[in-house]
């Protein structure tokens, strides 16, 4: 069934919704494509929902409903279709063919906010990387095809119509370009790779923020490092990796990463494309999971969470779990049978700093985990030594004596192994 919305301004789009079998979850859904549609400036002024067991492989929704959708789209002079899945390249022709105007689909969706939201060389590469490898297989088709294809035989280029010559040169170009893409990807990569051996030989302990887009993990980075990092509701807002140093109120000194959010069903090319700025999580010591304790679908995005995590090698991280927006919580016993549920976990505000002195409770005791505690002499011609332990690790006592400088800390275990042969233990 569609149901009629009011819209003021903006292009008109009719949301189509692939339902689930749980209620919730297709609740859940809608709603994220609905917001996914407002970053576009798309107005929804129609919700159409389809129920299918099994995807049809021509249409995906079926030709009966291909054909509803046109009717749908005529009486609420819709200018565009939205459809809450990715379509292949035949399925998104033939419903644009049915619909007779352009169809979006979820990835594509994804794709113009990401263009819109990379500011940094990096992030405007992947996002070009991706929109070029989902557009590639669907060149020539869809609504306005309209080439020349006569002479299409064995007759090579020179017998082909113009449009079809024109195909092949832009398949040739943007294959090109995707092979340039990759490689300023790969050299991105190895960059980071020293970045990373650099940030090692420091040894210092390494979390990553990582949760749902509009979690507030830009908010709880500026918090805990004092980063000026741009914080906005909007979906996708942090695209391009942030590394600042942090410390906690005991003097624990960690470097802190800021991730591109996550989404339900992250599509694969996303994933792909941003591996050298998710890796981020993967190379971490530990992560700090940013919840919107807020939303009505907490289990839903965590779940959402997990599994791109799972995806990236890093499932099996030490985990902090931060219920975030306590504020704007109202039922405070769901908030305290959440954290009681939850390992490792507190609930705050990253906007008001409420409840911050738990968090950094939290990753002074990850940071122990994971390091040694340290007690020895360092003599005073290693003085340095004894600087990288003020530095990366956690200093319990420090004194000067006669034969050198007493130190207890818990330490990160690269910087354990360098100064061991000093313990007295």
């Amino acid at each position: 069934m569609a149901e009629l919305k009011e819209t003021e301004s903006g292009r008109r789009a009719v949301m189509l919704c692939c339902d689930f079998e749980d209620s919730e979850e297709t609740k859940a859904f809608t709603e994220e494509l609905r917001l996914l549609m407002e970053s576009c400036d798309l107005e929804v002024v129609c919700d159409m929902h389809v129920r299918r067991k099994n995807p049809d492989p021509g249409y995906y929704i079926g030709p009966g409903n291909a054909e509803q959708l046109f009717s749908v789209v005529s009486e609420y002079e819709a200018d565009c279709v939205v459809i809450g899945t990715e379509l292949t390249p035949t399925q998104q022709r033939n419903i644009e063919d049915a619909a007779r105007v352009k169809v979006i689909d979820r990835t594509r969706l994804i794709l113009d906010i990401f263009a819109k939201r990379a500011r940094s060389n990096e992030g405007k590469v992947q996002t070009e990387l991706a929109t070029l490898k989902y557009m590639l297989p669907r060149l020539g088709g869809g609504k306005g095809k309209d080439m020349d294809r006569i002479g299409s035989g064995s007759a090579g280029v020179a017998a082909r119509g113009a449009g079809e010559t024109k195909l092949e040169v832009d398949r040739k170009r943007i294959r090109r370009r995707i092979g340039e893409l990759t490689k300023e990807i790969e050299s991105i990569s190895r960059h980071r790779d020293v970045q990373n051996k650099v940030r090692k030989s420091m040894s210092i302990p390494r979390a990553s923020l990582v949760g749902y887009t509009s979690a507030g993990k830009s908010t709880l980075m500026n918090l805990l490092t004092g980063a000026e990092a741009e914080t906005n509701p909007r979906l996708f807002e942090t695209l391009d990796p942030m590394t600042r140093r942090a410390e906690t109120k005991d003097g624990s000194v960690f470097m802190l990463s800021d991730t591109v959010g996550f989404l339900r069903d992250l599509p694969h090319r996303l994933i792909a494309a941003f591996k050298a700025t998710l890796s981020e999580a993967a190379e971490a010591d530990f992560l700090i999971h940013v919840v919107d304790a807020s939303s009505p679908h907490i289990d839903y995005r965590i779940d959402s969470v997990d599994k791109v995590l799972e995806e990236l090698g890093a499932g099996d991280k030490p985990t902090i779990t931060v219920f975030n927006k306590c504020d704007g919580v109202r039922d405070q016993s769901h908030l305290r049978a959440l954290v009681a549920d939850t390992p490792d976990s507190c609930y705050m505000s990253a906007l008001t700093g409420e409840g911050a002195e738990y968090l950094y409770d939290l990753i002074t005791e990850t940071i122990d985990g994971l390091g040694k505690t340290f007690e020895g002499v360092i003599p005073f011609g290693d003085a340095k030594l004894a600087d990288m332990i003020h530095t990366g690790g956690r200093v319990l006592s420090s004194s000067y004596e006669a034969d050198g400088i007493h130190i207890e800390a818990v330490l990160p275990p690269d910087l354990y192994g360098r100064v061991k042969r000093f313990s007295v233990k």
